[in-house]
């Protein structure tokens, strides 16, 4: 919900998941999110810079957490070369 200024004003805002689509619920203990810093070309880390990746506790349950990082790290140009597509 948003104020008159455009200003967000509700107490809880959900995040969702980066595998699924689904939404993160406020009970869902198993979640997580993954900050991986996004780094210069020698290699060292930006200051105050990184790519967010939250995962449900859903995705951590069927034993995809790992792939399902892979896939998102690979997508977003971090990795390159790690997650496959197989039929």
């Amino acid at each position: 919900m948003e104020n008159d200024r455009g200003d967000l004003v509700d107490l809880y805002v959900p995040r969702k998941c980066a595998a699924t689509g689904r939404i993160i619920e406020a009970k869902d203990h198993a979640s997580v999110q993954i900050a991986v810093a996004d780094v210069d070309a020698n290699g060292r880390a930006i200051p105050g810079q990184s790519t967010v990746f939250p995962l449900s506790g859903f995705v951590r349950q069927l034993g995809e957490g790992d792939d399902s990082l892979n896939r998102l790290a690979q997508k977003e140009g971090l990795l390159k070369n790690v997650w496959q597509y197989q039929k």
